[in-house]
């Protein structure tokens, strides 16, 4: 049974560490698949559509793994492949079109989030801070929109913001730099969590809670899991943030919460196969969502493929439950 993975377009020439690591997830799953009884074929998501389409019908696959994060590098994009595959009628893993893009669209999803019931730090896009909002003094941090992967983020992002215009200078200083629309959101100084969600029979089943301790950071040092941190091994913050499944009994009810949310938000977005939601607790012990990635990255040293492993699901049984929940097999 012939399967299309489907992944981003990567220039080997002057592609970060962000974006070749797709090729490497390709990997991981086109063996699984094969040890599944798949045959996986490796295909590349760029601009031309008509192209894409002409070798869909051509291959004419059972099912398309879609690993795309992003279309010729604009993570605003990454809709447009699940788009054109609904159009085609031809099954994929994932997350549907309309839950890509509001997960995407971070503005739209916390937006959701709210309207869901579920605590998202408060935010300001730059139309916003135009409009003099009423607006509280303290620590923001400023994202992009639309990108994930942490691009663009870095302890620059978090500032001292007293009025309007401290925020909305720097939301532009940062979209001029990343050609990607930004916006601030308030800095919740505290613990970091990712709790990993993968379709189960029924439902959905929330993997062991991670956290990201920030060891040996010197006073004054932001605790964000910034670019640097993700993907720069010699840095730092790439060696300095631990990821720690162990957790004393008194965390146990915070435990729970953060896997009882982050099934909410599986069921808010209408999310399928798998996901990612990440946390920061503050200091009175409250959960915020920060993300929900109706995609994360499947890279066996990464942090879905680590939560599966605490649960001692193996990698090729997640990419089997992932096939599974995929809408149209």
């Amino acid at each position: 049974m012939l399967v299309a993975v489907l992944h981003d377009l990567v220039s080997q020439e002057d592609a970060g560490p962000d974006h070749k690591d797709v090729l490497v997830q390709a990997e991981a799953v086109s063996i699984a698949l094969r040890e599944l009884g798949y045959d996986p074929l490796t295909i590349c998501a760029s601009l031309d559509f008509s192209a894409l389409t002409k070798k869909l019908k051509d291959l004419r696959p059972s099912f398309v793994f879609n690993l795309v994060e992003s279309v010729e590098g604009h993570g605003r994009l990454i809709y447009l492949p699940p788009a054109l595959l609904d159009c085609l009628r031809i099954p994929y893993t994932g997350s549907g079109t309309d839950a890509i893009y509001m997960t995407t669209n971070k503005l739209a999803a916390k937006k959701a989030l709210r309207n869901g019931g579920i605590r998202t730090p408060h935010s300001f896009s730059g139309k916003d801070l135009e409009q003099a909002p009423a607006f509280l003094p303290g620590p923001y941090i400023v994202k992009s929109v639309w990108e994930h992967a942490s691009i663009g983020l870095d302890e620059e992002s978090v500032k001292i913001a007293s009025h309007p215009g401290d925020l909305l200078a720097r939301i532009r200083e940062m979209e001029a730099r990343l050609g990607t629309d930004c916006f601030a959101e308030s800095y919740i100084e505290g613990r970091e969590f990712n709790l990993s969600v993968l379709a189960a029979e029924g439902g959905a089943q929330g993997l062991p809670p991670a956290e990201i301790r920030f060891e040996e950071y010197p006073e004054g040092k932001k605790r964000i899991v910034g670019y640097r941190a993700k993907w720069l091994e010699g840095s730092f913050e790439y060696q300095h943030t631990v990821r720690t499944f162990d957790f004393p009994p008194s965390d146990h009810a915070l435990l729970q919460s953060l896997s009882d949310i982050a099934v909410m938000c599986w069921s808010l977005f209408d999310l399928r196969g798998y996901a990612r939601v990440d946390f920061r607790v503050d200091a009175g012990g409250t959960p915020w969502v920060l993300e929900v990635n109706a995609n994360p990255c499947l890279s066996p040293d990464a942090g879905f493929a680590a939560a599966a492993a605490r649960a001692d699901l193996p990698f090729t049984r997640v990419v089997e439950r992932i096939v599974q929940d995929t809408e149209g097999l």
